[in-house]
């Protein structure tokens, strides 16, 4: 199994940062069509995609403000159920923002561009979405 890392600067706080991915309407804005989310460690989400796919895990670890760590799959696909696949992301303040540290471990070999250029398309749009209010 590989696992890949990407990175994203958001021009947004950690705090602001972090509700993008444990709020449904806020995660939908940026990856999916729409989403579920029950923020908690044990808890489920659900992602569907503008395709039709869908994701789902389990968050195992939340650090409001600095990690999130879940597990990820696809509904229906044989190498990567639901699961089956590690998502950890990072929240590193910087000036004017927070550098999105996103590490996915667990997948098979075949996998890792797919997921990459996934990764790749969909953080720029966090970046574009994600905004500090107030």
């Amino acid at each position: 199994m590989s696992e890949l890392r990407v990175e994203q600067f958001v021009a947004a706080s950690p705090a602001t940062v972090f509700q993008y991915f444990t709020e449904a309407s806020r995660w939908a804005e940026w990856q999916g069509e729409s989403a579920t989310v029950d923020p908690r460690p044990g808890g489920r989400f659900s992602l569907v995609m503008s395709n039709g796919q869908r994701a789902e895990g389990e968050f195992l670890e939340l650090e409001p403000d600095i990690r999130v760590v879940f597990t990820w799959g696809w509904v229906g696909h044989p190498d990567i159920p639901p699961g089956s696949t590690r998502v950890q992301i990072d929240l590193a303040e910087e000036p004017n923002g927070t550098r999105v540290i996103l590490t996915h471990r667990n997948l098979p070999a075949d996998e890792l561009r797919p997921h990459r250029e996934g990764w790749t398309t969909y953080l720029p749009r966090l970046a574009e979405v994600a905004v500090d209010t107030g």
